[in-house]
């Protein structure tokens, strides 16, 4: 079982990263969000911690429910002074991630919808080079209300 015990890897140059493997499972959400917590607290970030979890949830469970893949990596970076993005990669990149419309009877199916109201922009990266990616990231970003 992975834990928040498990060491993080931490990026020391440019702006800060934060990256854990967990197992492509349901039940990683509940570590993913303490990771999510744990990472906004350190940057003084609290106050997007509620959104934050809250995709990264969403991101997981997408990631367990369509792909076959044994292991993701939760990823949380700072790309700019003004944004932070939660993302899952996963190694399954012919699987891309697609907004679509849930019946109202239907119990699933809105998690991309939520990541859509919740953050500022999400989106999809392939990794890898040439026509042969090896895996895709989906992310999401929230803007830092920044004081003038």
């Amino acid at each position: 079982m992975t834990s928040l015990s498990t060491p993080v890897h931490y990026v020391s140059v440019g702006h800060p990263a934060y990256s854990q493997p967990f197992p492509c499972e349901p039940s990683t959400a509940k570590i993913g969000r303490e990771l999510v917590r744990n990472v906004l607290g350190m940057w003084c970030l609290d106050n997007l911690a509620d959104r934050a979890t809250l995709i990264a949830t969403e991101l997981i469970a997408n990631a367990a429910r369509h792909t076959p893949c044994h292991e993701i990596h939760l990823i949380v970076t700072r790309p700019s002074l003004t944004r932070v993005r939660v993302g899952v990669v996963d190694q399954e990149p012919s699987r891309l991630p697609a907004l679509s419309q849930a019946d109202d009877a239907e119990e699933s199916g809105r998690g991309l919808l939520l990541i859509d109201a919740l953050s500022d922009r999400w989106g999809c990266d392939l990794h890898g080079s040439g026509t042969r990616p090896w895996a895709k990231e989906v992310w999401a970003e929230l803007r830092l209300e920044v004081a003038e």
